[in-house]
């Protein structure tokens, strides 16, 4: 029956699981797949198994289709999204190696209002939305999510604070833009895809979901941290508790049937005795065992302290204890030295009697087994040992106190309590082995190495199994984990630790950001006879003028002869070549008419008509290998996908700044009124000459003077005071 309970506990909690989402009220939960019923009317999509079995999963192929809402579904999605700011885009996908595809987009002509995207060419994740300025935002997060293996990823987004998540591990945290979702009548939404042309993701997706609330990623992870629950959790654990409380009603039932059964048995007589001390009692037997009566109760000794009478004592004499006996007697009274003596008290007359360090003890004492005598000033007291009970008053009685029977042990899961005279101790169950003093388990998994989990993650053995917890640094579930770098590997560079990347040859830096001066730091392999010149990522030795140079090179520790022609071996797109001396590296020649022609490294090569890409216009095809620009951004078509990312701008450094229509970077304008961007932060502030505080960006003139105006600027995060004549700027 216990088992049972809990097997149908396991199953409800599993019910709580990334499938149903734990606390989340339905009326904000959309769940994509399911309204777009997909399968049947969605050509070119079909179902496949997922991550898991507890809903459908869906294979996004490398084929022409149109998985996009209807008018009538996609306006169901936006009453629940329209003008909301706290929302959160929940998906369990394993995209294809090198695959950059839309997951999801909802946009409206060119302007799209979210719309969450994967790069497998530049291995990053990007949200594309609008603000309340109306103005487009792209926010890129480096990571390798095309990489065919099983993510699940979380997007939440509360105003202006964005979280994502990936496998439960939180990956970056920022402060953005606050999003508008006021969206207009036409808006479109689509999965797998940013229109009928662009953005095929390809892959498989499962669990797609938008919940309209700030901490959807717990439904995803629900053993995620957070500092409060929802409204919602609440709703939810109170749903739960009720369908629990309907479990345990069913169950009570029955207990209470086999109650009944049970009850039956008793009409059976068996009479059972009772053994104690080498004696044995038969059924309703009773006795005496020191200062308590016993009965041998259906195979059970019940023993109950005696109720001593009241009595009432003679002049002269007293109640007290004697020994041998459990109750108080009446004692005559002695005088003695002004004071009358009963046996265990003194009474006081005319003054106090005190034997002060008198051991009394030894004199003779009615402490009986686990009670202890102690000396007193003026007499001798009984205490019962630890874990036992007084039977009577004096404490000279004791019984053991049964902590199993009691509920008074801390015996945990996989124990069985045993009594132990003034103690208890916690037994495994067989087949199990101890953990501490207080519980155990069936045998500890990490310690024995029969765990799967990956070596950079720890392993923490429970109950019946283990968990595995990728470590600091490292993303996962914890059988895999990945070393993280928050910043990415640049120029090749791989990262193979927490926030450490392997620099290939010629870079250096925590990102593999700096070229290295082979040159300058003599680090090159030029001869003797040869000048070093630095390029960017290697060197290049060169003979001087006049010079007889041998002709070979010596690159990577290796002779090169002059006129021999070499692939890297980390990188099959660069050549090098060594002539008369000098080592010179170049991204390989493509010659189109090659028919053993490299496609990775020259996809303008590419023939096939499925390697071309239309333009978002739908007007221009580009062959494999174009590049444009397209709403400030950069896009590049690859084997027949368009990658597009945004175009870097330069920092503007001015106070005001303003972003032209038909521009994609901002420029700097000395009007404020023109401005965009005003940089002055009035959160930080100066200390005039007289100690006065003035905010950033306020002007004043300076104390005791008449044309000397000073100004509080922050430049370079630093408060600078700057003073200057007035005539500068009013023309005077």
């Amino acid at each position: 029956m216990e088992s049972g309970i809990r097997l149908s506990s396991l199953c409800l909690l599993l019910c709580l699981g990334p499938v149903a989402g734990f606390g989340v009220d339905p009326s904000l939960r959309i769940d994509v797949l399911s309204e777009l019923q997909l399968g049947g009317s969605a050509e070119g999509v079909r179902q496949v198994p997922g991550l898991h079995n507890g809903s459908k999963a869906f294979l996004f192929p490398d084929t022409t289709r149109s998985v996009k809402a209807s008018p009538e579904t996609a306006e169901i999605f936006f009453q629940k999204l329209r003008n909301k700011y706290e929302f959160t885009i929940l998906v369990t996908l394993k995209q294809a190696h090198l695959n950059s595809g839309v997951i999801l987009s909802i946009h409206h002509l060119d302007h799209r209002y979210l719309e969450l995207e994967s790069s497998g060419h530049r291995n990053e994740i990007r949200l594309h939305y609008r603000s309340g300025s109306h103005r487009s935002h792209t926010e890129v997060f480096p990571y390798i999510l095309a990489d065919n293996k099983w993510h699940r990823l979380s997007l939440a987004i509360s105003a202006s604070h964005l979280i994502l998540h990936v496998d439960c591990n939180k990956i970056y945290e920022r402060v953005v833009e606050k999003p508008f979702m006021d969206l207009p009548l036409g808006t479109t939404f689509w999965l797998g895809q940013r229109n009928n042309a662009h953005g095929y993701f390809k892959g498989i997706m499962q669990d797609v979901q938008l919940l309209v609330m700030p901490q959807g990623f717990i439904s995803q992870c629900p053993d995620l941290n957070r500092t409060c629950p929802t409204c919602n959790d609440f709703h939810g654990l109170v749903q739960k508790i009720m369908e629990l409380q309907d479990i345990l009603a069913k169950t009570s039932a029955k207990l209470s049937q086999a109650e009944q059964r049970m009850n039956k048995l008793d009409q059976c007589y068996c009479e059972r005795t009772c053994t104690i001390k080498g004696t044995t009692y038969r059924e309703f037997e009773s006795w005496t065992d020191g200062c308590k009566n016993c009965t041998c109760m259906n195979g059970t000794v019940q023993c109950e302290a005696l109720i001593c009478p009241l009595s009432d004592c003679p002049l002269n004499s007293a109640l007290a204890y004697v020994d041998g006996k459990c109750c108080k007697e009446c004692q005559c009274k002695f005088y003695c030295g002004g004071c009358f003596i009963i046996p265990g008290f003194f009474l006081t007359l005319n003054h106090i009697c005190v034997c002060t360090g008198h051991d009394f003890c030894t004199e003779g004492h009615n402490c009986m087994e686990h009670s202890v005598c102690r000396n007193l000033d003026d007499r001798a007291v009984c205490s019962c040992r630890d874990g036992f009970r007084a039977l009577r008053e004096d404490n000279a009685y004791c019984e053991d106190i049964d902590e199993c029977a009691e509920g008074r042990h801390y015996c945990r899961e996989n124990t069985m309590c045993v009594n132990t005279p003034g103690s208890f101790m916690c037994i495994c169950k067989t087949g199990y082995i101890r953990i501490d003093d207080y519980s155990c388990t069936e045998h500890d998994e990490c310690i024995m190495n029969q765990h799967n989990c990956d070596e950079n993650a720890l392993c923490f053995n429970t109950v019946g199994g283990h968990n595995c917890v990728c470590k600091p640094g490292y993303t996962g579930n914890g059988t895999i984990c990945k070393a993280f770098c928050k910043d990415g590997c640049r120029n090749g560079g791989a990262c193979i630790a927490s926030n450490v990347c392997a620099c290939p040859q010629g870079f250096t830096g925590p990102s593999c950001e700096t070229d290295i001066d082979e040159c300058g730091t003599g680090r090159h392999s030029c001869a003797n006879d040869t000048v070093c010149f630095n390029l960017d990522g290697g060197y290049d030795c060169r003979c001087p003028h006049g010079k007889n140079c041998t002709g070979d090179c010596i690159h990577e520790n290796k002779i090169k002869h002059n006129g021999q022609i070499w692939v890297l071996e980390n990188d099959r797109c660069s050549v090098c070549s060594c002539q008369t001396g000098y080592v010179m590296c170049r991204r390989m020649v493509c010659d189109c008419e090659n028919p053993t022609v490299d496609l990775f490294c020259c996809p303008e090569c590419d023939p096939r008509l499925s390697s071309q890409c239309l333009h978002q216009s739908g007007e221009l095809s580009y062959s494999s290998g174009d590049s444009w620009i397209q709403n400030c951004q950069q896009c590049r078509c690859l084997q027949g996908e368009v990658d597009c990312w945004p175009l870097p701008c330069p920092e503007v450094d001015c106070e005001f700044s303003i972003l032209p229509e038909n521009e994609c970077c901002p420029r700097c304008v000395t009007d404020p009124c023109q401005a965009d961007t005003v940089r002055n932060d009035i959160t930080k502030t100066c200390l005039d000459e007289t100690n006065v505080v003035r905010f950033t960006g306020s002007s004043w003139i300076k104390h005791g003077t008449e044309c000397t105006l000073c100004q509080c600027k922050v430049k370079s995060l630093k408060i600078k005071l700057r003073c200057f004549f007035p005539s500068l700027f009013c023309g005077i």
